[in-house]
């Protein structure tokens, strides 16, 4: 049985498939022995459940998995990975890879046609520079899935879990509020990663909404509305708003008032309510 958190025998099977890391696709796989295991618990999959996970990378995450749910599918991007997650999960029967791109993959129908009709979950560790565009596409796709538990850069799960009118939300925070419920689990030390990264990482999970938390008259809208509120953090809303969404100062400022917010209110200081309430302004007065 492999050791794949033995930092030697990675090495050795990497070399071996003459395989050199990536800056580019920012390639840092896990060797602390802890942390998949406690990943592979806390996302929830079973012998009932099958977990797709995205770059699956040497294969430490997916083992873990392969373990306990009842199928694994790893979506892996870099075509040299192939033999080595073939040497390293040699012993599951239960896992399939696939060579492709996570932002252009039908993960729908990859989940219809791969795991007969079983709930499903996402766990991965995701590669910093795709963080926010990768857990976007997946939330704003509704698939049919109970979860994604991913591995981020920690102060992007920090920005990613904060509530809505915290100082520590941005756009980001307002979005993954909408689709679902976001609890950070774990905070990860960059020692924990061969090659190391320059930060330390956190484990968090997105808990899918049936429905969103606020009632919306147009989805795109809304989250214009909150890009543009966030587009410049040390101004107003007042301004943002007027600014990204090309409006008179004088209207925006009447939109606030009859949303009940002060003028000058920011970005940060708003709850998943009140860009509701903007949001259904503006769609009403369209209307008239």
């Amino acid at each position: 049985m492999s050791n794949l958190t033995d930092i030697s025998y990675v090495k050795a099977v990497l070399s071996k498939n003459g395989f050199s890391f990536s800056k580019a696709l920012g390639q840092n796989f896990l060797i602390n022995p802890s942390v998949c295991p406690k990943m592979a618990e806390l996302c929830g999959c079973n012998d009932n459940i099958g977990v797709i996970e995205i770059g699956p990378g040497a294969g430490v995450l997916t083992n873990e998995l392969a373990k306990k749910a009842y199928k694994v599918v790893a979506i892996e991007l870099d075509k040299r990975l192939l033999p080595v997650l073939e040497e390293t999960l040699a012993e599951h029967d239960n896992v399939k890879v696939i060579n492709a791109d996570a932002m252009k993959l039908d993960i729908r129908k990859l989940i219809t046609e791969e795991f007969n009709g079983h709930q499903v979950v996402i766990c991965a560790n995701l590669p910093y520079y795709i963080t926010s565009p990768i857990i976007m596409r997946l939330l704003e796709e509704r698939l049919p899935v109970e979860s994604l538990t991913v591995m981020v850069q920690k102060e992007a799960a920090e920005r990613i879990c904060a509530e809505p009118g915290t100082r520590e939300s941005g756009a980001i925070s307002a979005a993954v509020n909408y689709y679902s419920h976001p609890e950070l689990l774990f905070k990860v030390s960059k020692g924990s990663f061969l090659p190391a990264p320059k930060v330390d990482s956190a484990v968090i999970k997105l808990n899918i909404l049936k429905k969103p938390p606020v009632a919306t008259d147009d989805e795109k809208l809304f989250f214009r509305v909150v890009k543009a509120a966030f587009s410049q953090r040390r101004k107003t809303v007042l301004n943002s708003l007027s600014s990204g969404l090309s409006l008179p100062k004088a209207y925006v400022s009447e939109v606030l008032e009859n949303a009940g917010i002060k003028q000058t209110a920011r970005a940060e200081e708003l709850k998943m309510q009140e860009f509701a309430a903007i949001t259904n302004i503006l769609k009403n007065n369209r209307a008239e």
